[in-house]
């Protein structure tokens, strides 16, 4: 058995590492700027050509989409911050008036030649860039040096393509998907003990902080989609984005149904403070659809993330059958619940609500209904594509 080094993680971890998108920027920022300055170096007459790594630093992006998207708009605030400092230190030098000055006017330009979110770098570039000019000799050579970082940040992210950032969102989706059926299967084996409010109250507060995970979801999710566009190693990226965007809306509803699923359980406590939420007859048969749900969830999330086709057909198939029998069971309680509501009917409209979210966690994971949110986000985005196009191309393209 290999034995490492307590200062040392062993080589999964160093790899998980390597893997995470933060990393990953990190390492190619560095490559680079250092690319960009050594070649300065040689192509600038200036003895530290700093301003070359620092726009290269701005320009590299995560992905190939955001750097072609916003590389462009990055350099020509850069080149604008740069412009405006080589005048600043032609002219008056740096001193905090013109400071001030130069802040406003970058801003200003920087409205002016629209880079959009970008405003705030022409200002912060012309600072940089006037701290490192501000006794050069030659004020072109800054700008050649920006020239050089720019193409290199380009070009390193054009040929040098960052990879796919998909297994990560995967994973994210996955450890959504697993903490959303551990609280089904929570609810399942609380169904037939008595629950104080408190307890109750608890856990609609960690349905709630689902919400904060699928925010973190989320942003995984777009920089996976924003990885697969314009990628060269994706043959369909449009696919991929889609199935996963769809996957990451369904468990979204998914879990806003469960948060209201535990609100009606903390309603059902306040009512039945000295009892259990169900009789055991019929909490034990709600537990088996709970049981039910929480594997469908997994097994969803298992499908809308596996990329081999063998694996995604079992997980479909192991989706349908959970969902098969979770309508099943569902049947079943409801026909318990209506015979003990005809006795006891209080809290029926709790009971009746109850039923209501699980058909709709149900219907929100249905494969059927998977297929038509695919089909319709696939329609709409090749009836946006088709409008994008030209005139004659449009009207060559669509139907006599």
């Amino acid at each position: 058995m290999a034995v490492f080094p307590p200062s040392l993680p062993p080589p999964g971890e160093l790899l998980r590492r390597v893997r995470d998108p933060a990393v990953a920027q990190t390492v190619r920022s560095t490559l680079a700027a250092v690319i960009s300055y050594v070649v300065a170096l040689r192509l600038s007459s200036e003895p530290a050509p700093l301003t070359a790594p620092l726009t290269a630093l701005l320009v590299v992006q995560v992905t190939l989409y955001s750097t072609l998207t916003t590389g462009i708009r990055r350099v020509n605030s850069v080149v604008a911050g740069v412009l405006i400092a080589i005048g600043f230190s032609v002219l008056v030098g740096l001193s905090w008036w013109s400071l001030g000055l130069i802040i406003f006017a970058s801003l200003a330009v920087g409205r002016l030649v629209r880079v959009g979110e970008f405003v705030p770098e022409v200002a912060i570039s012309a600072m940089l860039v006037l701290g490192v000019t501000s006794v050069a000799a030659t004020a072109w050579d800054r700008v050649l040096e920006t020239v050089i970082g720019a193409v290199v940040g380009l070009l390193f992210n054009t040929l040098l393509v960052p990879p796919v950032w998909v297994e990560p969102a995967g994973e994210a989706i996955g450890e959504l998907a697993g903490r959303m059926r551990l609280l089904l299967l929570h609810i399942g084996d609380r169904l037939d003990v008595r629950t104080p409010v408190e307890e109750a109250a608890e856990r609609l507060h960690e349905a709630r902080r689902l919400d904060n995970d699928i925010a973190e979801v989320d942003a995984s999710l777009r920089q996976a989609e924003d990885s697969l566009r314009l990628n060269p190693r994706v043959r369909e990226g449009l696919l991929a984005r889609i199935v996963l965007r769809t996957g990451l809306d369904a468990l979204e509803i998914t879990a806003v149904v469960l948060r209201v699923i535990c609100r009606t359980l903390t309603d059902l406590a306040k009512a039945r403070a000295h009892e259990p939420p169900l009789p055991p007859r019929e909490a034990a048969a709600l537990r088996e659809v709970f049981t039910h749900l929480a594997r469908a969830v997994e097994q969803f999330a298992v499908l809308i993330t596996t990329q081999v086709t063998s694996g995604a057909r079992q997980a479909e198939a192991l989706l349908a059958r959970e969902l098969a029998a979770g309508r099943a069971g569902r049947d079943r309680a409801a026909g318990l619940l209506l015979r003990y509501v005809r006795r006891c009917p209080r809290q029926w409209q709790l009971y009746g609500a109850l039923l209501a979210e699980v058909d709709r966690i149900l219907d929100e994971l249905d494969t059927d209904s998977r297929a038509r949110r695919l089909s319709q986000e696939l329609d709409r985005h090749a009836h946006r594509q088709r409008r994008r196009q030209p005139g004659p191309f449009r009207r060559r393209g669509s139907p006599s």
